[in-house]
């Protein structure tokens, strides 16, 4: 890939050839990001008080922590088993996501469209992120 500082083609869907100046341009991190705002101000407040403290819970933190693990992987790009660690985290958490939707999904009826929209959006994530992780560790291979 060569010029660390252009970082093109990485990121995102691998296609935009666009430069990457922050983790807010990487479209897995805006992805990631609305849909963790979704959750939590769509999905949540519909699931039955008796999931309150448990699913709801879970989703808050785990909606979160993808893109923050991102950000956080940003900062750290140019260690790579830094950076590796976060995404191979923020995977993690987008397959929790997954886990804890497809629960969801039982007790909102109202909302299975969304809901597998958004079962979408992690899924596609998780692909990227390791898309993104295996481009970063042959970047450093080349080196």
């Amino acid at each position: 890939m060569g010029n660390e500082a252009r970082e093109t083609g990485m990121y995102g869907n691998g296609k935009s050839g666009k430069e990457i100046k922050t983790f807010l341009d990487l479209d897995v991190y805006k992805n990631t990001n609305k849909a963790a705002m979704t959750v939590i101000f769509q999905i949540i407040p519909k699931l039955p008080r008796s999931e309150a403290f448990d699913l709801a819970d879970q989703m808050r933190r785990a909606s979160k922590a993808v893109p923050t693990l991102i950000a956080e992987g940003y900062a750290k790009k140019y260690q790579q088993r830094g950076y590796v660690k976060y995404l191979i985290d923020a995977t993690a958490e987008a397959n929790e996501m997954i886990v804890h939707l497809s629960f969801a999904k039982e007790y909102i009826k109202s909302e299975q469209k969304l809901i597998d929209e958004l079962i979408n959006i992690y899924d596609i994530s998780r692909k990227q992120l390791f898309k993104l992780g295996k481009n970063w560790n042959s970047l450093y291979k080349q080196k």
